[in-house]
C-alpha cells in the first residue's frame, strides 16, 4: 500500500484518485476548488484545504492539472520532500516538462514523467494508457498506481520522453477527432444521412472506435467534456511549439489548432472536442 497525493480532482484527477483507492492505497486529495476533493471522501479519500497538507509523508505526489503553470505553482505550493516521488500526469509539453525536472531537482524531489492517454471515460474505467518516464527504482514504486489507473503503461526512458510521446500521439488524436467532424459534416452537407458513413466504414481497416465514438457525439449533438476545448487547444499549442523547437513541419496540427480556437471563440470552450463539428456544419 503506497501513499499517495493527488493534487488535481478535475475530469481526469478524480477517477484516478478514485481507481487508486479502490486499489487499496491510502490517498488524500487537493483541488483548488475543494467541493470537488471533497466529492472523493465516500471513496475513502481524505480530502485536503492545501498542496502542502496532501502532499505531507505521501510516497507519491500525482499533478493532473490544466497546464504547466497550474502544475508549477501547486507543486512549489506542495513542498515536495526531499526522495518523494512526483508523478507529473498532466500534459505541459517540452518547456513545461523542463521546468519541473528543474524544480525537483531543486526540492530533491524523483520526477516521474507520466502522462496518460484517454478520456473521462477510460479514466473511470481505469482503462487509461500510461506513458511513463523516469529512474527505474520510481517507475517501479509507481507501478502498482499505473495499473490502478491504466490498461497499459508504455515505459520511454529518461523524464521528459512521456511528455514527448503524449505530444506525438495527440497530434494523431486532435486530427482524428476534427477529421470525424468534418466526415460527418460533409456527409451531411451532402444531404446523406450520416450514419452512412458509419456503415460505410464498419468492420474495415478504417473503422476505428475513436472514430465511432467522436461520431456518435455529434450525431446526438452531445458535447458534455471528456476533452474540452480549450484543453484541446492547448495539446495543440504544445505540439506545435515542440515541432517548432525540434524543425518538424505540421501544417495538418496548425489547421487543428486554428480551428481549435475557433470553436472556444465560439462559445465551446467547456465543450468537448467533437464540438467542432458545430463549425464545420455552419459552413
Amino acid at each position: 500500500m503506497a501513499r499517495v497525493a493527488v493534487l488535481g480532482t478535475g475530469i481526469m484527477g478524480a477517477p484516478m484518485a478514485r481507481n487508486i483507492a479502490r486499489a487499496g492505497h491510502q490517498v488524500r486529495a487537493w483541488n483548488r476548488t475543494l467541493d470537488k476533493a471533497r466529492a472523493l471522501r465516500d471513496d475513502g479519500i481524505e480530502a485536503c484545504e492545501e498542496p502542502a497538507a496532501a502532499a505531507a509523508g505521501a510516497d507519491v505526489v500525482m499533478t493532473m492539472l490544466a497546464d504547466a503553470e497550474a502544475v508549477l505553482a501547486v507543486a512549489r505550493a506542495a513542498d515536495l520532500a526531499e526522495g518523494q516521488i512526483w508523478w507529473q500526469a498532466s500534459t505541459i509539453g517540452l518547456d513545461g516538462i523542463e521546468r519541473c525536472a528543474e524544480l525537483a531537482d531543486e526540492d530533491g524531489a524523483v520526477l516521474v514523467d507520466g502522462p496518460v492517454l484517454g478520456t473521462r471515460g477510460p479514466a473511470e474505467a481505469g482503462k487509461l494508457v500510461v506513458l511513463a518516464s523516469g529512474p527505474d527504482d520510481a517507475l517501479g514504486t509507481c507501478t502498482p498506481l499505473f495499473d490502478a489507473v491504466g490498461s497499459k503503461t508504455v515505459t520511454v526512458g529518461e523524464a521528459g520522453n512521456g511528455t514527448r510521446l503524449k505530444l506525438a500521439v495527440n497530434v494523431w488524436v486532435l486530427a482524428a477527432a476534427e477529421g470525424t467532424a468534418e466526415t460527418i459534416a460533409l456527409a451531411r452537407a451532402l444531404g446523406l444521412d450520416p450514419t452512412l458513413v458509419c456503415e460505410a466504414l464498419a468492420g474495415g481497416t478504417l473503422d476505428l472506435p475513436y472514430f465511432r465514438m467522436k461520431a456518435k457525439l455529434m450525431l446526438e449533438d452531445d458535447f458534455a467534456p471528456s476533452f474540452p476545448v480549450r484543453l484541446a487547444a492547448k495539446d495543440a499549442r504544445l505540439i506545435l511549439e515542440a515541432a517548432e523547437r525540434n524543425g518538424a513541419d505540421l501544417p495538418l496540427a496548425r489547421a487543428v489548432r486554428e480551428r481549435l480556437v475557433e470553436s472556444a471563440e465560439a462559445g465551446l470552450a467547456e465543450k468537448d472536442l467533437a464540438a467542432t463539428y458545430r463549425l464545420a456544419l455552419s459552413g
